[in-house]
């Protein structure tokens, strides 16, 4: 299978070639020597971020030893330590100190150390990513792609206007906006191992950071001449156990914001304005890493670091739960209406869906059985040719998948090194046309190429773009780019061809979902 729907793709781009946009149902690519003003469009920022990472940011370990002068005590250093690590660190730079604290204060530090780790070795051989540091445990659930050397850590459309919030490499946010030269950088000294962004909707200016020991929330004025906001526009959330922050995720209308850490069984429900949160806990999985809201507000879907997901029903709150997946949710995505949700796992080259239907709910309120999640696509790695006759890999383990608006395009990244090995001209972004109705299908549309050595490190659709849907890709070398896909939804054209049928009121059809808790 994973053959034949790789052979549907039209020919793999030459390597002297980028693509630029999609008209007529075909990508179109330039070659790269013609590409630099092609690849500008108009009225959107161009954003070309430097490479070089320093080398602070890809140090793992602490680097607070460069800082602390050697004639501090034994206690000064452990009281940095309990600031950056916790108890733990105290402990451990008291029980390393032999020569410098008193024998039974490091024989008592040394022997609690030892019952904190046989304990957390318990529970970390139920969930490995406990025993991972901060930043690894960032990096293993960030949805940019080797979120360690990625010139950019974080991004985020703005829901209504052309405006893009990027966090880079130091933790700082630049946010650029088409109607404004004016460029405000975001930093205050809790903006640390930033992992996500995410614009408030029905607001031109509130944005919301997921960090390593909090939640900011930046007041971004759209008419504020500043380019360094002051800390007096930034709120800070924070609640006790949850953290790292990896993901944050508003609701359609705005009015709550929800925040998942892997290390905390609980989502968090924010009332923004009044700084307080409600935890939406469910026993096993070992954490949240992932949160999707459905685009009518019903549902919001909940990854585990474990091979567990769940669906929550916002009218209630309560959930269905799904086991016995081959590995923990890497990706997933609704549609337009929230009828259908897509997900791939860590292990597995597959897409599987879920579909929710009101007959299908009314048959599974009040039963303990879960709608399945059905195998729809095999991408499993597979080589083509292309023009100069040279054998390219494509395909294997999804790493992100996002679809536009519309629900007609579907864009995926696959897994793999920052760089291409010897054996590949590049890693490309694979893009599908797809259909729910009747039923769900996938048309092979192509793939999307950078410059040469180019990597995908992270895709997102614009959420407004009139003309189709407009595709952002941040590429290794730093550059963001635009790939508009010029198409007619299927939607507007029956809307233009039966204008009588509207819904009526103008609201939109909703899902009802089953109240099974687990």
């Amino acid at each position: 299978m994973a053959a034949s729907i790789w052979a549907s793709f039209s020919n793999y781009p030459r390597d002297d070639q980028v693509t630029v946009c999609e008209r007529n149902g075909n990508l179109i690519t330039v070659d790269s020597s013609q590409a630099a003003e092609k690849l500008k469009l108009h009225g959107y920022p161009d954003i070309k971020l430097t490479k070089e990472i320093p080398k602070s940011c890809t140090v793992r370990e602490s680097a607070k030893s460069a800082f602390l002068p050697h004639e501090q005590t034994v206690w000064k250093r452990a009281l940095h330590a309990w600031y950056d690590q916790g108890v733990t660190g105290a402990m451990e730079e008291v029980a390393n100190s032999r020569t410098e604290a008193p024998q039974w204060t490091v024989t008592v530090a040394g022997k609690a150390l030892a019952c904190v780790r046989w304990a957390n070795s318990l529970h970390g051989s139920l969930f490995p990513h406990l025993s991972l540091s901060n930043e690894d445990m960032i990096f293993k659930f960030s949805r940019i792609r080797q979120w360690y050397s990625s010139p950019v850590r974080a991004f985020s459309w703005h829901p209504h206007i052309t405006k893009l919030a990027v966090a880079l490499h130091d933790d700082s946010i630049v946010v650029h906006s088409a109607t404004s030269e004016i460029v405000p950088t975001l930093k205050c000294k809790l903006q640390k191992n930033v992992a996500d962004l995410a614009w408030q909707p029905l607001s031109s200016s509130v944005l919301a950071v997921a960090c390593q020991c909090c939640i900011l929330i930046w007041h971004v004025e759209p008419t504020s001449l500043a380019t360094r906001p002051s800390a007096s526009t930034v709120q800070v959330l924070q609640y006790n156990g949850h953290g790292p922050v990896t993901r944050v995720a508003w609701s359609p209308d705005g009015r709550i914001l929800l925040s998942a850490s892997p290390v905390d069984t609980a989502m968090m429900a924010w009332d923004v304005p009044m700084e307080t949160c409600i935890p939406l806990r469910r026993v096993g999985g070992g954490g949240v890493t992932l949160l999707e809201w459905s685009p009518d507000g019903s549902a919001v879907f909940a990854a585990t670091p474990s091979a567990v997901f769940r669906v929550w029903e916002t009218g209630t709150w309560s959930c269905e739960k799904w086991t016995g997946m081959a590995g923990r949710c890497q990706a997933a995505c609704w549609n337009k209406d929230g009828s259908v949700l897509l997900l791939a796992t860590e292990n597995e080259p597959f897409i599987y869906s879920v579909t929710f239907t009101k007959d299908q709910d009314v048959m599974l309120a009040g039963s303990d059985v879960s709608r399945p999640a059905v195998l729809s696509l095999d991408l499993s790695e597979t080589v083509l040719t292309n023009p100069d006759g040279e054998e390219i890999r494509v395909g294997g383990l999804i790493h992100d998948m996002v679809w536009d608006p519309t629900g007609e395009r579907l864009a995926l990244i696959f897994q793999g090194d920052t760089e291409p090995t010897e054996d590949e001209v590049r890693r490309v972004v694979a893009l599908f046309r797809t259909k729910t109705s009747p039923v769900l299908e996938f048309l092979p549309c192509g793939f999307v190429v950078g410059g040469p050595r180019e990597v995908p490190l992270h895709i997102a659709f614009q959420p407004v773009f009139r003309e189709g849907a407009l595709l952002s890709v941040i590429w290794s070398s730093g550059r963001i780019g635009y790939i508009p896909l010029y198409f007619v939804a299927t939607a507007k054209v029956e809307q233009e061809r039966f204008p009588q049928q509207i819904p009526v009121n103008g609201q939109a059809e909703t899902f009802l979902y089953s109240e099974q808790r687990d």
